[in-house]
């Protein structure tokens, strides 16, 4: 074989190879949850997994999508109230690009573990209620948030004025966990509930 036959092939392999890496890369692993959103959930469809949940998940279950008011005090109230059980807390505003693109994975997550973690919501930053009110109404879940206009709930409960950020707390009501950043899918979700929430 000529040594320009040698080169072309050598040069047709490589960008064989170039190009198979390059088609892998672009479809994404299997366990890449950020390849597919999950499919947003009806306020039916998540009115049936929740059924029979115990007294105090099913008082939020009842208050899902509402924005509630009360400030700090109330949010105080509502964790003593939950003591006992795991909560997360969803801190996110209607202006925040990553806080709609999570909402759907907090949705999923609370119709598949809403029986026995508590969810609850922070509106932090948002300055009027109706642009958030109209937000849940596109994008419902089923749980409340708490109305928090001037952010300082949010800095209570995560230390920060960040948004989306999660926090965990553990069945004896301790704070045991923060994370800043919005969640990339279900899974990974479920899986921080499963180790700071439920096995804090």
């Amino acid at each position: 074989m000529t040594t320009k036959r040698l080169v072309a092939l050598a040069f047709g392999l490589t960008l064989v190879a170039v190009l198979a890496v390059g088609l892998v890369q672009l479809a994404g692993s299997p366990g890449d949850s950020r390849t597919l959103a999950p499919a947003p959930l009806t306020p039916a469809q998540m009115r049936a997994r929740l059924a029979g949940s115990p007294r105090p998940l099913a008082l939020l279950h009842a208050q899902a999508d509402e924005l509630l008011g009360g400030g700090a005090e109330a949010l105080r109230m509502r964790l003593a109230a939950l003591r006992g059980w795991p909560v997360v807390i969803d801190k996110w505003a209607s202006w925040c690009e990553p806080c709609r693109e999570e909402l759907v994975v907090f949705q999923r997550a609370a119709a598949n573990l809403g029986r026995r973690v508590a969810f609850i919501g922070i509106d932090s930053g948002d300055t009027a209620r109706a642009e958030p009110l109209r937000f849940l109404r596109a994008h419902p879940v089923s749980y409340p948030s708490y109305y928090d206009p001037s952010g300082q709930i949010g800095v209570e409960v995560s230390d920060s004025s960040f948004v989306p950020t999660t926090v965990f707390y553990n069945r004896r009501g301790e704070r045991n966990y923060i994370r800043q950043g919005a969640y990339p899918g279900v899974a990974k979700l479920e899986r921080d509930i499963e180790r700071y929430a439920v096995g804090g």
